[in-house]
């Protein structure tokens, strides 16, 4: 079994930080994505998306997707559960990842793929053909952040977690995104200060060095 990882990606890290929370130790491949390994054609023939991560399991079989990938290792060590355990922390916590991805992390990656020069062409991440940055796309991030921000401080007003009363995968998928959202030079606003809380909580876990 082997990970094929990018220590300056946001998907990887989240993976790396759910196997680190698991205790769960294998080996691992850097694709370097700063060269363009991950569209080089032994790396294609792995995940032809050219997009990392990507777990090679023993019979050769390979996993794409961060989350694909760390619900497998929830099936295999479902102790302790980073996924819930009853139907509705289950659902809680799909909820919450679902909404985080698609409200928090796409409006960072709008931003980023559309306005930061080393992107042109490539607005978004893997292969694909010549994708032009369309900057009105940036402007539209810009306003899903402030909106996602704002929403999501509301809500840990009244929550430690993001899902439950535990730490789970949707605190990892939120750590992760604001963190990649703080590189894209996205800030907090200096109301949040929920936000601010819980994103000083998950920080001082082990796991968030992973």
């Amino acid at each position: 079994m082997k990970l094929y990882d990018a220590p300056g990606a946001p998907s990887p890290r989240r993976v790396r930080i759910y196997l680190a929370e698991k205790g769960i130790d294998i080996p691992r491949e850097t694709v370097d994505l700063r060269s363009g390994e991950q569209l080089s054609d032994a790396y294609l023939h792995i995940n032809p998306r050219g997009a990392v991560p990507a777990l090679e399991l023993d019979d050769g079989e390979i996993i794409c997707e961060s989350a694909a990938i760390c619900r497998y290792f929830e099936a295999e060590h479902p102790k302790p559960p980073l996924f819930g355990t009853t139907p509705l922390e289950i659902a809680r916590i799909e909820s919450w990842t679902r909404r985080i991805e698609n409200d928090g992390y796409a409006a960072v990656a709008y931003v980023l793929r559309n306005s930061v020069p080393v992107f042109a062409g490539r607005a978004e991440s893997g292969k694909w053909p010549h994708l032009p940055q369309i900057p009105e796309l940036a402007t539209r991030g810009g306003i899903m952040w402030s909106a996602f921000i704002e929403a999501f401080d509301d809500h840990l007003a009244e929550h430690a977690w993001v899902a439950n009363d535990a730490y789970s995968f949707a605190d990892i998928t939120a750590l992760v995104t604001v963190d990649f959202a703080l590189r894209a030079k996205l800030e907090l606003p200096g109301d949040a200060a929920h936000v601010r809380r819980w994103h000083a909580e998950a920080s001082a876990r082990p796991s968030a060095a992973a």
